[in-house]
């Protein structure tokens, strides 16, 4: 049974309840996660989440603190031979699935937007925020091709992270670059040339 009331050091008890949130909404997305499971999982009173975070919103919120910076994405992808762009691209979203810690959040957004309009918001923003704003613009490509390179995206990480639709979940990441790259690289491409004309 969780203990009441607070425990010593507010930082880390803190961070034990954000680790146990990550976890939990990894696992079981957004809807499936409670304030009580994630006190349990904490080993913490509920009344503490309350006092930390104020909602299941605001938890849900502070556990997504992405692995990824929007601006080095872009500069990443956008850095080397345009030809090569869709590549990087996919070569820097398929490193940050891979990571076991670097996942989870992704894994947490991803199984709850479906089931949460504020999951489904949080995805948007940080997509177009990614995608459309800073990746477009530096590649030359316009928003809807960049919103097609988005679905891509997603849909490779919701069949080989969530769904692990084999043989796309076992297979390596090497494979799964060389499979999807050249169709992401085909819309930065033809994005290019509508620009150029």
């Amino acid at each position: 049974m969780a203990r009441a009331g607070r425990r010593p050091g507010q930082t880390e008890t803190r961070e034990q309840i954000m680790a146990a949130a990550r976890k939990l909404f990894a696992e079981r997305g957004y809807e499936g996660t409670t304030i009580r499971a994630i006190a349990a999982e904490a080993g913490v009173n509920p009344a503490l989440i309350h006092h930390f975070f104020g909602s299941k919103d605001r938890v849900f919120t502070e556990s997504l603190h992405l692995p990824v910076n929007p601006y080095a994405i872009a500069d990443v992808v956008a850095d080397g031979p345009p030809e090569q762009a869709g590549e990087r691209l996919l070569r820097l979203f398929i490193g940050v699935w891979e990571g076991p810690d670097s996942r989870s959040p992704f894994l947490a957004l991803q199984r709850s937007v479906a089931s949460s309009e504020q999951a489904a918001r949080m995805m948007r923003e940080f997509l177009h925020r990614v995608i459309v704003d800073r990746l477009g613009p530096a590649l030359g490509v316009g928003e809807l091709r960049m919103t097609a390179i988005g679905s891509q995206l997603m849909g490779v990480a919701l069949l080989r992270y969530i769904v692990q639709l084999e043989p796309l979940a076992s297979a390596t990441p090497e494979d799964v670059i060389a499979l999807v790259a050249p169709s992401i690289q085909q819309h930065i491409d033809a994005g290019r040339q509508a620009a150029d004309t």
